[in-house]
């Protein structure tokens, strides 16, 4: 991304373009372009740690100057302050801004200088290291760096008042700052020329975050610097920020050089080792922005124990960044995108384990909240998915070892159905359609809830946790055939085929040409044309009658389909929204009543190439979209969603694991089209 180095009308990419780095436990680095905090997920180093902390804001941002040799000073950096004229923090200097195997970097003309900034967090530590380094340029440049922070949960308010006094403990050449004796030390190392900290204690009071103000959330609050760090910088000596919450042994193992050596090392492994169709362009960003979301998550220490006694690691997904933690449901349909693509076939194992483990009364967690060991079972799709999930990792794979093991816990997991299970999941005995629903949960991922308002109840009988169903049914079906236990198809091939029949009798709605969303509903059967009806074509074993295909497919095509995904409402609807924004409530009013959502794409790739064999190039067409969107929202990465109408704002998390993992696998199932 370039910058001319002036500050015009058009400078808001500064502050709307987000960047981010992670550490594969789940902690991560992130801020804008223009190096000001909008929201309170931003910061330096946001620490995963374990139980009960989970992730914590250890260090919030930095206010950088520059001194060139005539004593000019030149500020890069700083915070949004109530009261103070808004400074654009270096984009008069600014020139580049770039992703370098997808980590960051700034590059500013400052006078007679070309100056680097680069960050990285080193893969499974909780350490970032900010690099400052002259390019051109002949003399010295003094470099200031003063270190801000609110030691707090990552989620909690952005207006969390600092309530515990923070100490700084000084031995040489390492600076701690202590804030009570639950939470890790802050630990800070600035590798330069005559480098130092000059103590110089302060808060800094009514911070402004932009983006949490817009939300409706609280959006003042406060920080604290034990002082700033100096040091001299010239073309053949630069100065390294290093801040962590690892012991000093862990911090002074690896020279700052080396550890981006490992780092870039690593990366160029990740894309080495992907399918051959994602090593370059789009789907080489892709696959890098997959990195992002699959850690080992730090604070389940019970289950790396179990894990490691059975000669495996703990892997999990996060479903998104900043607020998400790991959900069954974004895991499993992001799967095959960001392991099976990639070539991580290991870590895919390890993710379908972990999940086998957590099976309750024939369901997978919905999630895991932050801190907490336990996880939350209110969800009617995320089992359903898991078989989805087994199915790819046996195509892909071939190893069979997986099935053999969670065999047993899929029969289970089909009987509970049966019977009848949590949230009043049970399959209804007359017709075989699976029925979900209980009083204050949103059990579909159409989960908006506002206290105690579940936006989209769709309690009843929906359309794809019931295409889900059978297609977990067929697959249980070919499986126990496969593995020589034929004595248990034919009940469970019984089952299928009594759903299918009634699926197709009730869903097909005649008159409007596509099928109903939810049949036996609370207010009877409900015609919203909206996406979730693609999963009857889109799965391994589609539901629907194919008689029916191509009119649901052009349905989704004409009210749906969108440059960045599918609308989760169709605009003809009453309850359609065209924005996603507001306060929580107008958004989540708006969550899955039009929105658009990227995920979706995958499916109706799927179907699109399921009515139209063979027709890749116009299925490729249908990503187009996302290679622009790279460049914007969560640079090198794809958002959560969209508004609903054209420019397609992006909107929510930027960077979702389902997004990243659908496009990447869709594009490389569609890589006959460039062939």
């Amino acid at each position: 991304m370039p910058w001319p180095g002036t500050v015009t009308a058009d400078s808001e990419p500064l502050l709307s373009r987000e960047w981010l780095v992670t550490n594969g436990l789940g902690g991560y680095a992130s801020g804008t372009i223009a190096g000001v905090i909008t929201r309170g997920f931003h910061g330096y180093l946001i620490a995963a740690l374990p139980s009960p902390l989970g992730r914590m804001m250890m260090l919030n941002d930095l206010e950088e100057q520059f001194i060139l040799p005539d004593g000019k000073e030149v500020h890069v950096g700083g915070e949004e302050r109530v009261g103070v004229p808004f400074r654009w923090h270096g984009a008069d200097y600014l020139k580049e801004f770039r992703l370098d195997m997808g980590l960051p970097a700034w590059r500013y003309q400052i006078g007679g200088f070309v100056v680097e900034k680069s960050l990285m967090l080193p893969h499974g530590q909780n350490t970032v290291y900010i690099n400052y380094r002259i390019l051109d340029g002949d003399g010295t440049l003094k470099l200031s760096l003063r270190p801000s922070l609110n030691i707090r949960p990552h989620e909690s308010p952005a207006s969390s008042p600092i309530t515990v006094p923070y100490s700084l403990v000084v031995f040489e050449d390492q600076y701690e700052v202590v804030a009570g004796q639950q939470i890790p030390a802050l630990r800070l190392l600035f590798d330069g020329k005559c480098s130092g900290l000059t103590v110089a204690r302060v808060r800094i009071q009514e911070i402004i975050y932009r983006i949490e103000e817009s939300r409706g959330y609280a959006a003042r609050g406060e920080l604290w610097s034990p002082g700033y760090f100096h040091a001299e910088i010239t073309r053949s000596r630069d100065a390294t920020l290093i801040a962590s919450t690892e012991p000093w042994e862990t911090i002074r193992a690896m020279s700052p050089q080396e550890a981006l050596t490992f780092e870039y090392d690593r990366r160029g492994r990740l894309l080495a080792e992907a399918d051959p169709e994602a090593r370059e362009g789009t789907p080489a960003e892709l696959v890098l922005a997959a990195d992002q979301f699959i850690i080992k998550p730090a604070g389940r220490l019970k289950d790396t124990a179990r894990a490691q006694a059975a000669g495996d690691e703990v892997r999990t997904v996060i479903a998104g960044y900043h607020w998400f933690t790991d959900w069954g449901r974004d895991t499993m349909i992001s799967l095959e995108g960001l392991t099976l693509t990639t070539g991580r076939g290991v870590e895919a194992a390890y993710i379908l384990r972990t999940f086998a483990h957590y099976i309750r009364d024939g369901l997978i967690p919905n999630m895991f909240p932050e801190g907490q060991k336990d996880g939350l079972y209110h969800t009617a799709d995320a089992t359903l998915w898991f078989f989805h999930a087994i199915k790819r990792y046996l195509d892909l794979t071939g190893d069979r070892s997986i099935l053999r093991l969670v065999l047993p816990k899929l029969l289970g997991i089909v009987d509970s159905h049966l019977s009848g299970t949590r949230f009043n999941i049970h399959v209804d005995p007359a017709d075989g359609l699976l029925v979900q629903g209980a009083a204050g949960y949103q059990l579909t991922w159409m989960d908006a809830k506002v206290d105690d308002w579940v936006v989209t109840p769709r309690r009843g009988k929906a359309v794809e946790i019931n295409a889900l169903w059978y297609n977990a049914l067929k697959l249980l079906e070919g499986w126990l055939i496969e593995e020589h236990r034929e004595d248990g198809a034919p009940t469970v091939a019984k089952h299928a085929e009594q759903l299918r029949k009634s699926f197709n009798e009730r869903f097909w709605n005649a008159d409007r040409g596509y099928l109903f969303d939810v049949v036996e509903g609370e207010d009877g059967d409900e015609p919203s044309c909206r996406p979730n009806q693609l999963l009857a074509i889109s799965l391994d074993h589609p539901i629907l009658d194919e008689s029916h295909w191509e009119a649901v497919l052009n349905v989704c095509k004409d009210k749906l389909l969108t440059p960045v995904g599918l609308r989760s409402l169709s605009p003809d609807s009453k309850d359609y929204k065209p924005k996603y924004d507001g306060d929580l409530r107008s958004r989540d009013a708006a969550y899955h009543q039009g929105t658009v959502w990227s995920w979706l794409i995958g499916p109706f790739v799927d179907a699109w190439l399921r009515v139209h064999p063979g027709d890749f190039q116009t299925a490729r067409g249908f990503l187009e979209g996302f290679t622009a969107h790279l460049g914007e929202a969560g640079v090198g990465s794809i958002s959560e969603v969209f508004d609903a109408e054209t420019p397609y704002t992006p909107r929510g998390c930027v960077a979702q694991a389902w997004g990243v993992a659908e496009v990447l696998r869709c594009w490389v199932k569609t890589a006959h089209a460039v062939k």
